[in-house]
């Protein structure tokens, strides 16, 4: 049974999520006396200042949480010094789509996330994150992890708050007031915007009215919002402008999260989904989009189905001929039948003598699994990344069975970049850093200049690069020399510090105001 408080309740618990949210956003005690720390001076190193500009070799000074110096200087008598001879310093990296929400509680040291340079994650994707978002908060105070972090609230999230497990259906009226009044909550207690998963099972039953219902009261909150689009495959089109409408009548940012053209039909479309998203930011709306490097995606065996008739041979079978096969399917997560991990649907169907089809429907019949699935082409990925508007993102996180869990940035520098040049290294690193900064409007983060947080990058362009495969998911990258986050030192020397120095942050309307 699900239970609804009074407005009067919901009013007291605001006021006191809003006073929480306060103390949280505001600095820890070491963090206080920042000021007083000993400087360190970065020094040789050819510093890409996160905005696209040309590598310039300048030394690079920081105090506590801040850089204070940006030029020709040297060094004082009392500073520490890091020769950075031969390597790059960028802006920490900052992850718009990040999947670490629990990861941080169980490993705050996020060593798969700082070996590959993130210091920010945005947390809370694809229509789900914690609830309430102030307890979550909360923990991660009394709990800190290494790196940064911001939260959306989940649109699937506040649904299944309001409707429960009858949630197969479009919302009612009073529904949709309901669920608006929890994002107001949410953005209230700290989040920076609304997160829909319209493919998955909870979000896909919503009307688009539904989410632009929801979408305007982030909007009030000078929020943003961020789509795991209704269809990645046939629809793409369709998809894309849908996530466009709700952020040209919601009057907010809108993001196509992971953008991607996941079915054969589709492959070699990108350019069209480009002139889409022109189109729309011609007119002025601003829209965005992020992407990982990959030909594969992970996520659930059922998604692959779009129809819901998972136990239907005919829509199994065209649900596999659209992805290229079934042996571009790989489970990689599944309870019943854990011998299947990290076998492709086609080998595992060969050992027990059935179908492919036979075996998805008994998958799905068993529980369901994890699945990577490779149905994505590499010209239609670099056709996304060579669009100014579009950053880099992981879709990844702690424990992530798939490699963009541990590989995502230094598989784009080293492998984009350095080898196959789709990519000039100071647009790479704006892609990273102060295009996203500016998505979630994080100031004086994303940028190497004085008065900037020191959050930062220093790596090897000529050996970083990615080891983590669908075989080995979890292999940490090298070339990632040393990785900073709020001035403090998390990753140096192939391994973590045990420095916990990150936190929530907050818009920069929200500092101003805080």
């Amino acid at each position: 049974m699900w239970r609804f408080r009074s407005a009067i309740t919901d009013g007291l618990l605001l006021a006191a999520a809003t006073i929480c949210v306060l103390w949280m956003c505001a600095p820890a005690h070491g963090q206080r006396n920042a000021g007083k720390s000993q400087a360190v001076v970065i020094t040789g190193a050819r510093v890409a200042d996160g905005t696209g500009a040309a590598l310039r070799d300048m030394n690079v000074r920081l105090v506590g949480e801040r850089i204070t110096r940006v030029g020709r200087f040297r060094p004082g008598a009392q500073d520490t010094v890091i020769d950075a001879t031969g390597l790059v310093l960028a802006p920490g990296f900052i992850d718009t789509h990040n999947h670490s929400t629990e990861g941080l509680e169980a490993q705050p040291e996020a060593a798969s996330q700082v070996s590959q340079g993130i210091t920010t994650a945005l947390l809370g994707q694809d229509g789900g994150s914690p609830w309430p978002v102030a307890e979550y908060l909360k923990r991660r105070r009394e709990n800190p992890p290494a790196l940064n972090f911001q939260m959306l609230v989940g649109h699937a999230t506040v649904r299944r708050q309001v409707m429960g497990e009858d949630f197969r259906r479009a919302a009612t009226p009073e529904e949709i007031r309901r669920m608006a009044a929890l994002v107001e909550q949410a953005m209230q207690e700290g989040a920076v915007g609304l997160s829909s998963g319209l493919e998955y099972e909870v979000g896909s039953y919503s009307a688009t009215e539904e989410v632009i219902a929801l979408a305007r009261v982030a909007a009030r909150h000078k929020g943003f919002y961020i789509s795991h689009i209704r269809d990645e495959a046939d629809r793409t089109l369709e998809a894309v402008a849908e996530a466009i409408r709700i952020g040209r009548e919601a009057r907010l940012p809108a993001q196509i999260t992971h953008i991607k053209l996941g079915t054969v039909a589709v492959w070699g479309k990108a350019a069209d989904v480009v002139r889409r998203v022109e189109q729309a930011r011609r007119a002025g709306q601003d829209v965005t989009a992020d992407c990982y490097p990959y030909e594969a995606w992970a996520s659930t065996i059922t998604v692959l189905v779009p129809n819901k008739k998972y136990d239907d041979p005919a829509s199994v079978q065209r649900a596999l001929d659209d992805v290229g096969g079934a042996a571009n399917v790989t489970i990689v997560r599944h309870a019943a039948h854990p011998d299947y991990e990290f076998r492709n649907l086609e080998e595992i169907a060969r050992s027990k003598g059935i179908s492919t089809v036979e075996l998805f429907i008994q998958i799905v019949k068993d529980g369901g699994a994890g699945v990577v699935c490779k149905s994505m082409v590499e010209a239609d990925i670099r056709t996304f990344y060579t669009q100014p508007w579009v950053m880099v993102s992981s879709d990844g996180g702690i424990g992530m069975p798939h490699p963009r869990g541990a590989g995502t940035y230094p598989r784009v520098l080293g492998r984009f970049v350095r080898r196959k040049k789709w990519l000039a290294l100071e647009e790479a690193i704006r892609k990273m850093t102060s295009l996203p900064a500016s998505r979630l409007r994080l100031r004086d983060r994303g940028v190497i200049r004085k008065g900037a947080f020191a959050d930062l990058v220093l790596f090897n362009p000529e050996t970083v690069l990615d080891n983590s495969t669908f075989s080995k998911p979890s292999e940490l990258s090298t070339g990632i020399e040393k990785v900073w986050v709020n001035g403090s030192l998390v990753w140096t020397d192939g391994k973590t510090t045990d420095a916990r120095p990150g936190r929530a942050l907050v818009p920069a309307s929200w500092q101003n105001k805080y």
